[in-house]
Protein backbone atom coordinates (compact mmCIF):
# COMPACT_ATOMS: atom_id res chain seq x y z
CA UNK A 1 0.00 0.00 0.00
CA UNK A 2 0.89 3.79 -0.90
CA UNK A 3 1.77 4.42 2.90
CA UNK A 4 4.88 1.22 2.93
CA UNK A 5 6.41 2.14 -0.14
CA UNK A 6 9.67 3.45 0.44
CA UNK A 7 10.23 7.52 -0.33
CA UNK A 8 11.95 8.14 -3.39
CA UNK A 9 13.13 11.93 -4.40
CA UNK A 10 12.99 13.00 -8.19
CA UNK A 11 14.10 16.96 -8.02
CA UNK A 12 12.56 18.55 -5.56
CA UNK A 13 9.52 16.23 -5.40
CA UNK A 14 8.64 12.97 -3.55
CA UNK A 15 6.64 10.42 -3.77
CA UNK A 16 6.21 7.24 -1.81
CA UNK A 17 6.01 6.68 1.91
CA UNK A 18 1.83 7.99 1.71
CA UNK A 19 3.18 11.16 0.09
CA UNK A 20 0.34 13.03 -2.18
CA UNK A 21 0.48 11.29 -5.58
CA UNK A 22 2.04 13.49 -8.40
CA UNK A 23 0.85 13.53 -11.78
CA UNK A 24 3.52 12.85 -15.18
CA UNK A 25 3.47 13.11 -18.46
CA UNK A 26 5.97 13.15 -21.72
CA UNK A 27 6.65 15.43 -24.12
CA UNK A 28 6.23 14.34 -27.64
CA UNK A 29 8.74 16.78 -29.01
CA UNK A 30 12.10 16.04 -30.26
CA UNK A 31 13.96 16.71 -26.97
CA UNK A 32 16.39 18.17 -28.75
CA UNK A 33 15.08 21.03 -29.88
CA UNK A 34 14.68 22.68 -26.27
CA UNK A 35 12.54 25.46 -27.41
CA UNK A 36 9.58 23.31 -28.44
CA UNK A 37 10.51 21.00 -25.41
CA UNK A 38 10.89 23.89 -23.15
CA UNK A 39 7.37 25.73 -23.89
CA UNK A 40 5.48 22.03 -23.95
CA UNK A 41 6.66 21.60 -20.45
CA UNK A 42 5.97 25.15 -19.85
CA UNK A 43 1.96 24.27 -20.68
CA UNK A 44 2.19 21.31 -18.88
CA UNK A 45 3.00 22.88 -15.90
CA UNK A 46 0.52 25.54 -16.02
CA UNK A 47 -1.79 22.43 -16.50
CA UNK A 48 -1.39 20.95 -12.92
CA UNK A 49 2.23 18.71 -14.08
CA UNK A 50 4.30 17.70 -11.21
CA UNK A 51 6.84 15.87 -13.73
CA UNK A 52 7.97 15.76 -17.21
CA UNK A 53 9.76 12.92 -18.98
CA UNK A 54 11.43 13.21 -22.32
CA UNK A 55 12.86 10.83 -25.03
CA UNK A 56 16.71 10.86 -24.41
CA UNK A 57 17.36 8.85 -27.73
CA UNK A 58 20.72 10.72 -28.94
CA UNK A 59 23.40 12.45 -27.52
CA UNK A 60 21.88 15.74 -28.93
CA UNK A 61 18.76 15.05 -26.87
CA UNK A 62 20.83 14.28 -23.63
CA UNK A 63 22.99 17.57 -23.90
CA UNK A 64 19.43 19.53 -24.23
CA UNK A 65 18.48 18.21 -20.73
CA UNK A 66 21.85 20.54 -19.34
CA UNK A 67 19.62 23.48 -21.08
CA UNK A 68 16.12 22.77 -20.65
CA UNK A 69 16.15 22.21 -16.73
CA UNK A 70 17.51 25.99 -16.45
CA UNK A 71 13.66 26.75 -18.13
CA UNK A 72 11.40 24.41 -16.26
CA UNK A 73 10.24 24.50 -13.17
CA UNK A 74 9.32 20.44 -12.61
CA UNK A 75 11.93 17.44 -12.14
CA UNK A 76 12.73 15.74 -15.52
CA UNK A 77 12.62 12.50 -16.20
CA UNK A 78 15.03 10.97 -19.38
CA UNK A 79 12.93 7.69 -21.19
CA UNK A 80 16.30 5.61 -22.09
CA UNK A 81 15.96 2.64 -24.43
CA UNK A 82 18.99 -0.04 -25.17
CA UNK A 83 22.20 2.04 -24.92
CA UNK A 84 23.43 2.67 -21.39
CA UNK A 85 25.44 5.40 -22.77
CA UNK A 86 22.83 7.43 -22.84
CA UNK A 87 21.65 6.97 -19.29
CA UNK A 88 24.96 7.96 -18.11
CA UNK A 89 24.68 10.90 -20.39
CA UNK A 90 21.55 12.51 -19.63
CA UNK A 91 22.57 12.62 -15.45
CA UNK A 92 25.45 14.34 -16.55
CA UNK A 93 23.46 16.48 -17.99
CA UNK A 94 21.54 16.94 -15.58
CA UNK A 95 18.38 14.54 -15.95
CA UNK A 96 16.37 14.21 -12.17
CA UNK A 97 15.39 10.37 -12.97
CA UNK A 98 16.02 8.10 -15.79
CA UNK A 99 13.48 5.99 -16.95
CA UNK A 100 15.01 2.37 -18.07
CA UNK A 101 14.73 -1.34 -18.66
CA UNK A 102 17.71 -2.76 -17.23
CA UNK A 103 17.70 -6.43 -19.26
CA UNK A 104 18.15 -4.29 -22.24
CA UNK A 105 20.87 -2.33 -21.64
CA UNK A 106 24.02 -5.18 -22.44
CA UNK A 107 24.58 -6.89 -19.37
CA UNK A 108 25.91 -6.53 -15.71
CA UNK A 109 28.96 -4.28 -16.61
CA UNK A 110 26.52 -2.01 -18.00
CA UNK A 111 24.18 -2.04 -15.50
CA UNK A 112 26.94 -1.46 -13.13
CA UNK A 113 28.19 2.15 -14.62
CA UNK A 114 24.51 3.12 -14.75
CA UNK A 115 24.12 2.84 -11.78
CA UNK A 116 27.54 3.81 -10.48
CA UNK A 117 26.62 7.52 -12.53
CA UNK A 118 23.10 6.99 -10.51
CA UNK A 119 24.82 7.25 -6.82
CA UNK A 120 27.50 9.44 -7.64
CA UNK A 121 24.52 12.11 -9.10
CA UNK A 122 21.70 10.90 -6.26
CA UNK A 123 19.20 9.90 -9.32
CA UNK A 124 16.34 7.53 -8.86
CA UNK A 125 16.04 4.75 -11.55
CA UNK A 126 12.83 4.21 -12.96
CA UNK A 127 12.34 0.57 -14.08
CA UNK A 128 9.59 -0.07 -16.77
CA UNK A 129 8.47 -3.10 -17.89
CA UNK A 130 5.54 -3.02 -20.33
CA UNK A 131 3.56 -6.01 -21.32
CA UNK A 132 4.57 -5.76 -24.79
CA UNK A 133 8.21 -6.10 -24.46
CA UNK A 134 7.87 -9.25 -21.88
CA UNK A 135 10.96 -11.69 -22.14
CA UNK A 136 9.73 -14.66 -24.85
CA UNK A 137 10.99 -16.98 -21.95
CA UNK A 138 8.20 -15.60 -19.43
CA UNK A 139 5.79 -15.71 -22.29
CA UNK A 140 6.42 -19.57 -22.81
CA UNK A 141 6.37 -20.15 -18.75
CA UNK A 142 2.72 -18.74 -18.54
CA UNK A 143 1.32 -19.54 -21.99
CA UNK A 144 1.33 -16.11 -23.28
CA UNK A 145 1.52 -12.27 -21.81
CA UNK A 146 0.08 -12.29 -18.19
CA UNK A 147 -0.12 -10.31 -15.65
CA UNK A 148 2.36 -12.91 -13.72
CA UNK A 149 4.61 -12.52 -16.48
CA UNK A 150 4.99 -8.54 -16.16
CA UNK A 151 5.38 -9.25 -12.66
CA UNK A 152 8.21 -11.35 -12.67
CA UNK A 153 9.76 -9.84 -15.21
CA UNK A 154 9.40 -6.66 -13.04
CA UNK A 155 11.05 -7.57 -9.96
CA UNK A 156 14.20 -9.66 -11.74
CA UNK A 157 14.98 -6.51 -13.54
CA UNK A 158 14.94 -4.55 -9.71
CA UNK A 159 16.79 -7.39 -8.45
CA UNK A 160 19.74 -6.66 -11.17
CA UNK A 161 19.95 -3.03 -9.51
CA UNK A 162 19.72 -4.39 -5.93
CA UNK A 163 22.53 -6.57 -6.73
CA UNK A 164 24.59 -3.71 -7.25
CA UNK A 165 23.42 -2.02 -4.00
CA UNK A 166 21.29 0.11 -5.39
CA UNK A 167 17.33 0.61 -4.35
CA UNK A 168 16.79 4.10 -5.35
CA UNK A 169 14.07 2.47 -7.33
CA UNK A 170 10.59 3.30 -9.06
CA UNK A 171 8.34 0.63 -11.02
CA UNK A 172 6.46 0.73 -13.36
CA UNK A 173 4.50 -2.08 -15.21
CA UNK A 174 2.29 -0.93 -17.62
CA UNK A 175 -0.24 -2.83 -20.28
CA UNK A 176 -2.85 -1.89 -22.72
CA UNK A 177 -4.87 -4.65 -20.95
CA UNK A 178 -6.58 -2.79 -18.46
CA UNK A 179 -7.59 -6.07 -16.43
CA UNK A 180 -4.25 -7.44 -16.50
CA UNK A 181 -2.67 -4.14 -15.98
CA UNK A 182 -4.68 -4.20 -12.54
CA UNK A 183 -4.18 -7.94 -11.34
CA UNK A 184 -0.27 -6.78 -12.34
CA UNK A 185 -0.53 -4.20 -9.88
CA UNK A 186 -2.58 -6.04 -7.47
CA UNK A 187 0.01 -8.62 -7.73
CA UNK A 188 3.27 -6.94 -7.23
CA UNK A 189 2.14 -4.42 -4.54
CA UNK A 190 2.54 -7.38 -1.94
CA UNK A 191 5.87 -8.29 -2.96
CA UNK A 192 7.82 -4.78 -2.80
CA UNK A 193 8.24 -1.88 -1.02
CA UNK A 194 9.48 -0.09 -4.12
CA UNK A 195 7.23 3.13 -5.16
CA UNK A 196 5.01 2.27 -8.26
CA UNK A 197 4.37 4.20 -11.24
CA UNK A 198 0.87 3.59 -12.11
CA UNK A 199 -0.68 4.19 -16.27
CA UNK A 200 -2.73 2.26 -18.40
CA UNK A 201 0.37 2.07 -21.73
CA UNK A 202 -1.26 3.30 -24.96
CA UNK A 203 -4.28 3.97 -23.82
CA UNK A 204 -5.79 5.44 -26.90
CA UNK A 205 -7.50 8.79 -28.31
CA UNK A 206 -8.96 11.06 -26.09
CA UNK A 207 -12.79 9.07 -25.77
CA UNK A 208 -10.78 5.56 -25.27
CA UNK A 209 -8.02 6.36 -23.36
CA UNK A 210 -10.05 8.53 -21.18
CA UNK A 211 -12.09 5.74 -20.04
CA UNK A 212 -8.73 2.81 -19.88
CA UNK A 213 -7.26 5.59 -17.91
CA UNK A 214 -10.22 6.04 -15.17
CA UNK A 215 -11.38 2.30 -14.75
CA UNK A 216 -8.08 1.18 -14.65
CA UNK A 217 -6.21 3.65 -12.60
CA UNK A 218 -9.42 4.04 -10.73
CA UNK A 219 -9.83 0.55 -9.81
CA UNK A 220 -6.16 0.33 -8.88
CA UNK A 221 -5.58 3.37 -6.96
CA UNK A 222 -8.90 2.91 -4.68
CA UNK A 223 -6.71 -0.11 -3.29
CA UNK A 224 -4.44 1.82 -1.86
CA UNK A 225 -2.04 0.96 -4.83
CA UNK A 226 0.24 3.80 -7.21
CA UNK A 227 2.64 6.23 -5.92
CA UNK A 228 2.33 8.53 -9.11
CA UNK A 229 0.71 8.01 -12.27
CA UNK A 230 0.35 9.04 -15.79
CA UNK A 231 -3.04 8.63 -18.12
CA UNK A 232 -1.18 8.04 -21.37
CA UNK A 233 -3.12 9.60 -24.53
CA UNK A 234 -2.88 9.73 -27.70
CA UNK A 235 -2.48 13.58 -28.78
CA UNK A 236 -1.89 17.03 -26.33
CA UNK A 237 -0.03 15.85 -23.36
CA UNK A 238 -1.88 18.70 -21.78
CA UNK A 239 -4.88 16.68 -22.21
CA UNK A 240 -3.27 13.91 -19.58
CA UNK A 241 -2.83 16.55 -16.72
CA UNK A 242 -6.17 17.19 -16.86
CA UNK A 243 -7.51 13.82 -17.19
CA UNK A 244 -5.28 12.32 -14.29
CA UNK A 245 -6.45 15.69 -12.19
CA UNK A 246 -10.24 14.84 -12.58
CA UNK A 247 -9.61 10.71 -12.12
CA UNK A 248 -7.31 12.00 -8.68
CA UNK A 249 -10.19 14.58 -7.45
CA UNK A 250 -13.16 12.06 -8.22
CA UNK A 251 -11.27 9.53 -5.98
CA UNK A 252 -11.13 11.88 -3.28
CA UNK A 253 -7.01 11.93 -3.67
CA UNK A 254 -6.69 15.51 -4.90
CA UNK A 255 -8.33 18.90 -3.29
CA UNK A 256 -8.40 22.22 -4.76
CA UNK A 257 -10.01 23.58 -7.60
CA UNK A 258 -14.07 23.94 -9.12
CA UNK A 259 -15.55 20.42 -10.09
CA UNK A 260 -18.25 21.76 -12.62
CA UNK A 261 -21.56 19.15 -12.57
CA UNK A 262 -23.93 19.28 -15.83
CA UNK A 263 -27.04 17.57 -16.66
CA UNK A 264 -27.49 15.47 -19.78
CA UNK A 265 -29.96 17.31 -21.18
CA UNK A 266 -33.53 16.54 -22.21
CA UNK A 267 -36.44 17.98 -24.83
CA UNK A 268 -37.00 20.30 -22.02
CA UNK A 269 -33.46 22.02 -22.38
CA UNK A 270 -34.49 25.16 -23.73
CA UNK A 271 -30.74 26.95 -23.39
CA UNK A 272 -28.15 25.55 -25.51
CA UNK A 273 -26.49 23.60 -22.39
CA UNK A 274 -24.36 21.87 -24.37
CA UNK A 275 -22.23 24.99 -25.35
CA UNK A 276 -22.87 26.36 -21.84
CA UNK A 277 -21.16 23.58 -20.32
CA UNK A 278 -18.52 23.36 -22.24
CA UNK A 279 -17.42 26.43 -22.13
CA UNK A 280 -17.82 26.59 -18.32
CA UNK A 281 -15.14 23.22 -18.27
CA UNK A 282 -13.18 25.25 -19.96
CA UNK A 283 -13.21 28.37 -18.22
CA UNK A 284 -13.13 26.89 -14.48
CA UNK A 285 -9.44 25.45 -15.18
CA UNK A 286 -8.35 29.07 -14.48
CA UNK A 287 -9.19 28.94 -10.83
CA UNK A 288 -7.32 25.87 -9.61
CA UNK A 289 -7.39 28.11 -6.03
CA UNK A 290 -11.08 27.59 -5.72
CA UNK A 291 -12.38 23.98 -4.18
CA UNK A 292 -15.92 24.68 -5.19
CA UNK A 293 -18.83 23.23 -6.99
CA UNK A 294 -20.45 24.70 -10.08
CA UNK A 295 -23.29 23.58 -11.40
CA UNK A 296 -24.83 23.65 -14.61
CA UNK A 297 -28.17 22.72 -15.05
CA UNK A 298 -30.76 22.62 -18.16
CA UNK A 299 -34.62 23.25 -17.12
CA UNK A 300 -36.53 24.24 -14.18
CA UNK A 301 -37.73 20.41 -12.84
CA UNK A 302 -34.24 19.17 -11.32
CA UNK A 303 -32.33 21.79 -12.62
CA UNK A 304 -32.85 24.37 -9.29
CA UNK A 305 -32.45 22.30 -6.57
CA UNK A 306 -29.27 20.55 -7.95
CA UNK A 307 -27.96 23.58 -8.08
CA UNK A 308 -28.76 24.61 -4.94
CA UNK A 309 -26.62 21.39 -3.68
CA UNK A 310 -23.57 23.18 -5.55
CA UNK A 311 -21.86 26.47 -4.31
CA UNK A 312 -22.58 27.98 -7.71
CA UNK A 313 -24.80 27.49 -9.83
CA UNK A 314 -27.19 27.91 -13.31
CA UNK A 315 -30.59 26.75 -13.76
CA UNK A 316 -31.69 27.29 -17.38
CA UNK A 317 -35.03 28.38 -18.25
CA UNK A 318 -36.54 29.51 -21.73
CA UNK A 319 -33.92 31.67 -23.35
CA UNK A 320 -32.62 32.54 -19.53
CA UNK A 321 -31.70 30.94 -16.55
CA UNK A 322 -30.97 31.02 -12.59
CA UNK A 323 -28.02 32.31 -10.96
CA UNK A 324 -28.13 30.62 -7.78
CA UNK A 325 -25.47 31.14 -5.29
CA UNK A 326 -25.01 29.41 -1.89
CA UNK A 327 -28.29 27.53 -2.36
CA UNK A 328 -30.52 30.79 -2.71
CA UNK A 329 -31.46 32.36 -5.78
CA UNK A 330 -29.83 35.25 -6.77
CA UNK A 331 -31.33 36.71 -9.77
CA UNK A 332 -32.97 35.50 -13.72
CA UNK A 333 -30.13 35.92 -16.59
CA UNK A 334 -30.51 36.21 -20.00
CA UNK A 335 -28.82 33.12 -21.45
CA UNK A 336 -26.51 35.31 -22.96
CA UNK A 337 -25.15 36.65 -20.39
CA UNK A 338 -24.87 33.44 -18.61
CA UNK A 339 -21.04 32.73 -18.76
CA UNK A 340 -19.92 36.16 -18.07
CA UNK A 341 -21.81 36.42 -14.89
CA UNK A 342 -20.53 32.87 -13.79
CA UNK A 343 -17.05 34.24 -14.56
CA UNK A 344 -17.98 37.41 -12.14
CA UNK A 345 -19.01 35.42 -9.63
CA UNK A 346 -15.74 33.37 -9.53
CA UNK A 347 -13.42 36.55 -9.97
CA UNK A 348 -14.94 37.50 -6.63
CA UNK A 349 -16.08 34.04 -4.79
CA UNK A 350 -16.23 34.46 -1.37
Amino acid sequence: MRENTKVVKIGDKVIGGGNPILIQSMTNTKTEDVEATVNQILLLEKAGCDIIRATANNEEACKAFSEIKEAIHIPIVADIHFDYRLAISAMEHGADKIRINPGNIGGRDNIKKVVDTAKKYNVPIRVGVNSGSLEKNLVEKYGGVTAEGIVESALDKVRMLEEEDFDNIVISIKSSDVMMCIKAHELIASQTNHPLHVGITEAGTIMRGNIKSAVGLGVILYQGIGDTIRVSLTGDPVNEIVSAKLILKTLGLRTGGIEVVSCPTCGRTSIDLIGLANKVENMVTDYEDLNIKVAVMGCVVNGPGEAKEADLGIAGGNGEGLLIKHGEIVRKVPEAELLDVLKYELDNWK
